[in-house]
């Protein structure tokens, strides 16, 4: 697959194309992508997966904190993994966001080429977003453009989607979100120091700071987890909260204890992959207690990882 940002010398051979944020890129995303790829075999097109660097929201609300389940680079190089032969960056602005669906879709047809687009189930566009898929089939009509409008991918009558992923991570429940995903949701950054109390209680940790602020952090507990450190992949117990127990204030951290392992890895870049939660996080009556529930999580977490 290509990356192609815009710019006045782009000219893509005849297309088909979707369009998306394609947020984590999950499983419902291939599937939508599948049709794409399959729909352009039967009509001789290329592919090309429209998509925006940033979420339209941040650009429309300031304030706006969307809570990803991929950014930019994990978004790209999860694209990049797919059959698709272009994938269209598309800034996006508030004069984009101004125009109508049948304007946004003549710039497609007039300007890259696309001769057919493949529309998600639910999927709206363009500045008035009453309008839905038979208003598109007449605007393409009219443009030249074949409209097609594309399956969901639903199991168990959940349709897989980031929204519904988003409210499973939220939940702790990283399980069920990574089936969705059709991988294992992770965060990845650099370890910083600490309190470094859990040394103190017999459990060194490493402190995460996420590489990207907006990604969705899991709900607050004990997880299982896989982590990184340069290629080489070790068991995790994982705490994300703000440890009530040590009076740790609102500050939240993300601190994994890494099993078996005993090395200096401050400023090194690490990644952590759920497999699943353990417990909430809870205040115990005092350090005593707290270590003897570590010990407790250390053994299920190991008999999850590595027995």
């Amino acid at each position: 697959m290509e990356i192609l940002t815009e710019n006045p010398s782009l000219v893509l051979p005849p297309s088909i194309a979707t369009i998306g944020c394609f947020d984590g890129v999950h499983r419902g995303h291939r599937y939508l992508i599948q049709q794409v790829c399959e729909a352009a075999v039967k009509r001789g097109l290329h592919t090309t997966l429209i998509t925006f660097p940033i979420h339209p929201r941040q650009v429309m609300q300031a304030d706006y904190q969307p809570q990803l389940l991929s950014c930019l680079p994990q978004k790209t190089a999860l694209l990049k993994q797919l059959q698709a032969d272009y994938c269209l960056m598309l800034p996006f602005t508030h004069e984009l966001s101004r125009l109508s669906a049948k304007e946004f879709m003549n710039m497609l047809h007039e300007q890259f080429n696309i001769q057919a687009l493949l529309i998600g189930y639910d999927h709206r566009f363009g500045h008035n977003r009453s309008e839905g898929f038979q208003d598109y089939c007449r605007y393409g009509k009219e443009l030249g453009m074949e409209i097609i409008q594309a399956q969901a991918l639903i199991e168990n009558g959940v349709s897989i989607s980031s929204s519904t992923i988003r409210k499973l991570l939220k939940e702790g429940n990283v399980k069920d979100a990574n089936h969705f995903l059709g991988y294992s949701y992770y965060l990845d950054g650099k370890v910083v120091n600490g309190y470094k109390v859990g040394r103190t209680l017999g459990f060194p940790t490493a402190n995460l700071r996420p590489s990207c602020p907006d990604k969705l952090i899991p709900e607050e507990g004990v997880y299982a987890v896989h982590v990184y450190l340069k290629e080489q992949r070790f068991a995790g117990m994982l705490n994300i909260g703000h440890r009530p127990t040590l009076n740790n204030g609102s500050d939240l951290s993300i601190e994994v204890h890494i099993l078996d392992f005993n090395a200096d890895i401050y400023d090194q870049s690490m990644r952590i992959e759920f497999v699943q939660r353990i417990r909430t996080e809870q205040k115990f009556t005092g350090l005593n207690e707290l270590i003897e529930q570590l010990q407790q999580d250390r053994k299920e977490v190991r008999k999850l990882l590595l027995e």
